[in-house]
């Protein structure tokens, strides 16, 4: 019988823009990450205003996080998504927002 290839974790690092401060947008982050599970990294605010979420995973699981991320919670307008796909580095335990 032939092994079954194993999945490569992958980090998704994307910017998030548009209104996404004030409106929730890192616990709506948090709440999906935890929900899909397999997922592990941050999201944060920057001073730009845009959000950035590390996350780590099996590429199914981040493209699934992405899929919530593009619609946003309620009240969040999200203009544009700018992603970057590189390997995981395994620095994280879990997922949560960075300060």
């Amino acid at each position: 019988m032939a092994e079954r290839p194993q999945k490569q974790t992958m980090r998704l690092h994307a910017f998030v823009r548009g209104v996404v401060q004030g409106v929730g947008f890192r616990y709506f982050v948090v709440h999906h990450a935890h929900r899909i599970g397999g997922i592990t990294g941050f999201v944060r605010n920057l001073q730009d205003g845009s959000v950035e979420i590390v996350a780590e995973g099996d590429r199914e699981q981040l493209e699934q996080l992405l899929k919530v991320v593009q619609r946003g919670p309620s009240g969040a307008v999200v203009e544009r998504v700018d992603i970057n796909w590189e390997l995981a580095t395994g620095e994280f335990t879990d997922f949560r927002v960075r300060w």
